[in-house]
């Protein structure tokens, strides 16, 4: 297929909507199910990009879980711990294949974001990704392949328009893209920027001790941070993005935006918040919105009479926030990646409060020796890779 129309752009008014290959060439992917959205393919292309880098990079399998054009978590496949399990609804009787691991850590990075998400797999899609899939609000899939046995699961989520997309591995993008905007061309270079650990050799901090995981780590928030709107900062735990701060124009908003992320993923796995009392019926939607709330400072819009009775069994005590507060300082070992140098030594304070033990940011700022300075009061290991990484 050469053209594919779509039902419209970004909005029903933006009619008519297609993708097709400048070049006259065919397309290299095919639609198996449903009819994606402009959207959607922006969310699939973009999302595909990543977890094919990654898995280039790290040699594991890998998942993206995307919203509106950017991440709301990436991960590799490593296999489910039991807390994990828990949080991430995995049943117990599941024996997820490591592709399925890796998108289910990505949608449980930030669980509220990926509602409605567009997943993306390195891998061919199993039958244990398309089972968890089945019991997820998601748009779409995008893989290089899928099995017999989960094509027929996904086919008939969403009855029947639940869209899944297999897109070409080999496929290589031209070398100049273009993009119009108002009625005005532009072109540029594609990105081919090589992510990898020879990347990671400048380490600019007195602190030089960077283990093989926390290198991995690196390359989950760079390649990340890649194909996410900027400016943009990643926080990664055990291959998992686990806060990205997307689109804000101020860095020390995005390195917030993700630590609060961070954070409340952490937070998650408390012992209160693991111990909920929820009732059995209560939707997997509903739980993560009572969690979120439950773990914010508006804690009683779910706790009190009237409201709590409708997810728990009982009334669950307050998570104060010096209780809060406590758990979050337990957190350590977080790596930290940033599309753009860090202009002061703020956005390390900020990291260091959600666990950060390994910063990766392109260096170059006119207050580099303030960052270091920042980075070395804490025994942070730093590196600088010298190349930004800006995606719009």
């Amino acid at each position: 297929m050469k053209t594919l129309e779509l039902k419209y752009g970004c909005n029903p008014n933006q009619k008519p909507a297609s993708i097709y290959m400048k070049d006259g060439s065919e397309l290299p992917l095919k639609v198996l199910s449903g009819r994606p959205g402009y959207i959607n393919f922006l969310d699939a292309l973009n999302s595909w990009q990543l977890v094919k880098e990654l898995k280039e990079a790290t040699g594991l399998p890998s998942a993206a879980s995307f919203k509106h054009v950017s991440p709301a978590g990436a991960a590799v496949g490593y296999p489910l711990s039991e807390t994990e399990r828990k949080m991430y609804f995995v049943k117990d009787s599941a024996e997820p294949s490591l592709i399925a691991s890796a998108y289910i850590r990505a949608r449980g990075t930030d669980r509220l974001s990926s509602y409605g998400d567009f997943a993306a797999l390195s891998d061919i899609c199993d039958e244990t990704v398309a089972e968890y899939l089945r019991a997820e609000v998601s748009d779409g899939i995008i893989a290089p392949g899928y099995t017999e046995k989960a094509l027929e699961i996904l086919k008939a989520k969403k009855n029947g328009k639940y869209n899944v997309i297999e897109i070409d591995p080999d496929y290589v993008p031209a070398l100049q893209e273009c993009k119009d905007v108002f009625g005005i061309t532009f072109e540029q270079g594609h990105n081919n920027f090589r992510i990898d650990e020879e990347l990671l050799t400048n380490i600019v901090t007195a602190n030089k001790d960077l283990p093989k995981e926390a290198k991995i780590d690196m390359i989950v928030s760079l390649i990340t941070l890649k194909y996410t709107q900027s400016n943009s900062v990643c926080y990664v735990k055990n291959g998992q993005a686990i806060g990205v701060g997307a689109g804000q124009q101020s860095r020390i908003h995005c390195t917030r935006l993700a630590g609060q992320k961070a954070d409340n993923w952490w937070l998650r796995q408390s012992p209160k918040v693991m111990n909920l009392p929820f009732k059995k019926d209560v939707r997997r939607a509903d739980r993560d919105n009572a969690i979120d709330v439950y773990i914010s400072d508006e804690y009683d819009d779910v706790l009190r009479d009237g409201e709590w009775q409708k997810v728990f069994t009982e009334r669950p005590e307050v998570f104060t926030r010096e209780e809060r507060q406590a758990w979050i300082a337990k957190q350590t070992g977080l790596t930290v990646g940033s599309d753009a140098f860090f202009p002061f030594g703020d956005n390390v304070e900020r990291a260091r409060k959600s666990g950060a033990s390994y910063i990766v940011e392109p260096g170059g700022s006119i207050r580099d020796d303030n960052v270091i300075e920042t980075a070395d009061r804490y025994n942070i290991v730093m590196c600088f890779t010298g190349m930004r990484l800006f995606h719009h």
